[in-house]
């Protein structure tokens, strides 16, 4: 170790903890800064060069922009300058195979069934939007760019836990939390490598994405469905499309089930505009059209989540996991992001009153403390989490009438769908954060 870089995350105060952050995403900003307003230590380490954020939009439910502000006020009041709602009351459900005219596709009889916008309550943004207006509330040097995590070693022995990372450099903190998304190392390291639920895992849905310009979107769609969120039903493809950056562009989503494994060791790959249309081309004539509005050359995603091997626990002693590299989810239930709003809250919760309980008490190692407060975050957002993991997948299929529940029945869809977005938004974030609390100290008493 001799001839490595060393370097340690300097103290805020002598009780302050010094917490380590992997990944510098929408999630890992998140964590970041609610617990910087807390008055603890932080450093984000991010694997990539720059922060970067594909500029796919996404959206935040009543009760995740209650979490934001709980987070930190500047989190909510960012989201409001830059986000919108949708114009309709309603989240609408559409035909998007059987109509043969474009007069039909954007008449009310293409209309499979609507449910209300008011519950879930979303305002949506783009993510790189997003993830600039958190960055600039970091202070400077509390991101280490171009920090790809190797290993990291959690002893008993040790007051510290050590990181190293593929530069050979190394950090000594107190507690570690990996936020790395999807292919997340830090899950890699407390599930085991050889683990099924280290990895995630094809959810056998390839998602081609792009931005229309609303002018655009709304000759392709009628101006009602260009100008508002729309989801287009039909066989093995889904079409989710809303307004972003204030209603100029459209953000289109194109989801195709692929029955077979995804072969590339990245989860990305080059596509073209020929590719996708021939997976529509025997639909209505408003799709044919916007595909052929999209971009020649355009890229496919696909989709991993951990549905099949879910981790048992977000937490081991002083190392935890948060949003997608928790409970990576497709995202048919649009609350992907609104699970790591959450985890996020609980976490500055439980180590806010785990420096608290140092402080005043004196009588709790900074190691006791924070592996308590890692496990009662685990244990109060495990089943949640790991619900909409499962439930996205279902609505997907739903989406793509592959679901046999539902089937194409639009009355048994609706149903099935309200039942699920139910569980998103009645949630009560009061109870949410008390339970957390309890549990922090029952495991220190």
């Amino acid at each position: 170790m001799s001839n490595m870089q060393y370097d340690s995350v300097a103290k805020k105060t002598e009780r302050s903890f010094e917490i380590a952050v992997i990944g510098g995403g929408i999630v890992g900003l998140m964590v970041a800064i609610g617990l910087l307003k807390r008055g603890i230590e932080v450093t984000v380490f991010e694997q990539a060069q720059e922060l970067t954020e594909f500029s796919a939009g996404f959206a935040f439910t009543g009760v995740a922009r209650e979490c934001l502000k709980r987070l930190d006020p500047r989190l909510l009041e960012a989201l409001e300058r830059i986000g919108e709602v949708n114009r309709h009351p309603c989240n609408r459900y559409w035909d998007g195979f059987n109509p043969t005219t474009q007069e039909e596709a954007e008449s009310k009889d293409s209309l499979l069934f609507e449910v209300s916008a008011r519950d879930l309550d979303y305002k949506g943004c783009l993510r790189s939007h997003l993830l600039h207006e958190m960055a600039s509330m970091l202070p400077a040097g509390s991101i280490k760019l171009g920090k790809q995590l190797k290993d990291l070693q959690d002893e008993g022995s040790n007051d510290k836990v050590t990181l190293t990372f593929s530069d050979k450099s190394m950090y000594e903190v107190d507690g570690v939390i990996g936020c790395d998304g999807v292919r997340s190392r830090t899950r890699q390291l407390l599930a085991g490598l050889d683990n099924l639920s280290s990895q995630a895992h094809f959810s056998h849905k390839v998602a081609y994405r792009a931005l229309v310009p609303i002018a655009d979107a709304v000759t392709a769609f009628g101006h009602d469905k260009g100008m508002n969120q729309c989801t287009h039903m039909g066989p093995s493809v889904a079409i989710v499309s809303y307004p972003v950056a204030h209603w100029t562009f459209l953000n289109i989503a194109i989801f195709i089930h692929e029955p077979g494994e995804w072969e590339s060791e990245k989860m990305t790959a080059a596509a073209t505009r020929d590719e996708l249309s021939r997976y529509v081309s025997d639909w209505s004539p408003s799709i044919q059209n916007i595909i052929q509005r999209l971009p020649e050359n355009l890229i496919k995603w696909a989709l991993f989540d951990t549905a099949e091997y879910p981790v048992s626990t977000y937490a081991k002693g002083r190392v935890c996991i948060a949003g997608d590299a928790a409970h990576a989810t497709t995202p048919f239930l649009g609350a992907g992001a609104c699970m790591g709003v959450e985890d996020a809250l609980v976490l500055a919760t439980t180590l806010d009153l785990a420096l608290d309980h140092i402080n005043e008490e004196g009588t709790h190692s900074r190691t006791k403390a924070i592996s308590a407060a890692f496990q009662a975050y685990s244990t109060v957002r495990l089943e949640r989490s790991q619900w909409l993991v499962q439930g996205s997948r279902d609505i997907g299929d739903l989406y793509q009438w592959r679901n046999p529940k539902t089937g194409r029945d639009s009355h048994k869809c609706r149903a099935e769908l309200v039942e699920h977005q139910r569980r998103i938004w009645d949630f009560d974030a009061n109870e949410m954060v008390t339970e957390a609390g309890d549990r922090f100290l029952s495991l220190l008493s």
